[in-house]
């Protein structure tokens, strides 16, 4: 157990601020969930990811509590585990999956069928077969070639209820990897080309499949409410096409995810209360103004449910300085943040765990991986005395981490611990050399 000690290195507040979670304290040592950091690491080793129980259950019910009248659908390929799936379904979100896996996991915990949406813009034959057999509530048509493949599979005497993606053509998100709501992107169906029209005609004609609904997603890390109302002005105008063109009034409208969150001390994410005011009002005026009843809204938040609620312990092996640089690498990396390299995303860390008076200088925190793009942050502040065996802590690391790790350099992936009530537990063990081993079988 380690000896305890007053964190220095940061000015004192009240609580944490964005991007630490809403349990996370530094005073008189940094802590989360009310268990010491430092006792994490000393514990279960480094890197580990930490998750914030309680910060990311409320952030589930800020969600509900904005949008009362909406489906919650937490987009599972943010963060997904078996722990993940019960606190969800205990908060009575609903889960958007995008294979059979996360469907596994999903069905591994008894998570009611009705409350899960099917994503994927090529789902598998199997993974609809899965689908079908479980009983998602709906399943989301992303190509034409789908519809009768998924058709084909519903027992006699039932019908699939279906969504169909399509594109507004509206780019929004913070990296062009991440925004999928413009032609000229694999996902969904084209108002433009004619093919969303095609495949309402399509599915209309498979008795086997009920259409319920519209679907759009407009990408990632999407930090103001206005491309969401365009997008919800967008889909009501789809809709009344549907109506006047066949006769139907669709009853739901599911606008995705992607809502923004911090991941540096001078940003600020989409909170759910200012996200629903914008939407709900568009949808209301543009439905008022065509005629239609507003449908009832489903949306996806993953980020922003789980990755403020996560954040990344890493012990320093070595602190390198150069002529321009001063690098701190550590015992992660690229590994279990692949987020910098493929993105050029930002972010923070601290030094956890001892006192410290030296000045803070600018580091470039890196990770030990043999690639020269293995950074993790760039430009952060850190004492001018960090050294080797110090630990250090970034936040925001619970969407898009655990979920796109990999064993690059076959390094394990790290565990996942859950804090809650000054309580600390593993829900994911770390991949140790053996589980690597075992899966090699060429001797």
């Amino acid at each position: 157990m380690c000896v305890l000690q007053q964190d220095q290195t940061r000015p004192e507040t009240p609580s944490a601020a964005e991007p630490w979670s809403a349990t996370t304290r530094f005073h008189p040592y940094a802590a989360t969930g009310g268990v010491p950091l430092m006792d994490v690491a000393e514990r279960y080793g480094t890197p580990a990811y930490v998750v914030d129980e309680a910060d990311l259950r409320g952030r589930c019910r800020a969600f509900r509590a904005a949008l009362p009248d909406a489906d919650i659908l937490y987009a599972a390929k943010a963060f997904l585990c078996r722990a993940m799936a019960t606190w969800i379904r205990e908060e009575g979100l609903g889960l958007d999956v995008c294979s059979g896996g996360e469907l596994a996991i999903a069905r591994s915990v008894g998570f009611p069928a009705e409350r899960i949406v099917f994503h994927g813009n090529a789902k598998t034959p199997h993974e609809l077969l899965e689908a079908v057999e479980y009983g998602v509530g709906r399943i989301v048509v992303d190509n034409l070639a789908e519809i009768p493949r998924l058709a084909v599979l519903v027992p006699p005497g039932r019908r699939q209820k279906v969504l169909l993606r399509v594109i507004p053509d509206i780019e929004a998100g913070a990296h062009a990897a991440i925004r999928t709501g413009g032609e000229g992107q694999k996902f969904g169906l084209s108002i433009a080309s004619g093919d969303a029209a095609a495949a309402v005609t399509r599915v209309l004609r498979q008795p086997e499949l009920e259409l319920v609904g519209l679907h759009c997603h407009l990408g990632s890390q999407i930090f103001a409410a206005e491309p969401y109302e365009q997008a919800a002005r967008v889909m009501v105008e789809q809709l009344a096409l549907v109506r006047d063109t066949y006769g139907i009034v669709l009853p739901q409208l599911d606008l995705g995810g992607g809502q923004g969150i911090a991941y540096l001390g001078t940003e600020h994410g989409l909170t759910p209360g200012g996200y629903a005011r914008t939407v709900v009002k568009a949808m209301e005026e543009r439905c008022a103004a065509l005629g239609l009843p507003v449908p009832r809204l489903t949306i996806e938040p993953g980020r922003s449910i789980s990755g403020p609620a996560g954040l990344t312990l890493y012990r320093v092996i070595a602190v390198k300085r150069t002529l321009t640089r001063t690098f701190v690498a550590v015992d992660g990396g690229m590994s279990d943040n692949p987020r910098p390299s493929l993105y050029g995303a930002r972010y923070t860390a601290r030094l956890i765990g001892r006192r410290s008076t030296a000045p803070a200088r600018q580091v470039t925190l890196v990770g030990h991986h043999c690639e020269a793009g293995d950074v993790i942050a760039e430009s952060v502040p850190l004492p001018a005395d960090v050294r080797p065996g110090d630990v250090v802590a970034v936040p925001a690391t619970g969407a898009y981490h655990y979920s796109m790790a990999s064993t690059y350099n076959l390094t394990g992936r790290p565990p996942v611990i859950a804090v809650a009530d000054g309580a600390a537990r593993v829900v994911v063990r770390r991949e140790e050399i053996d589980d690597l081993l075992r899966r090699d079988v060429g001797l």
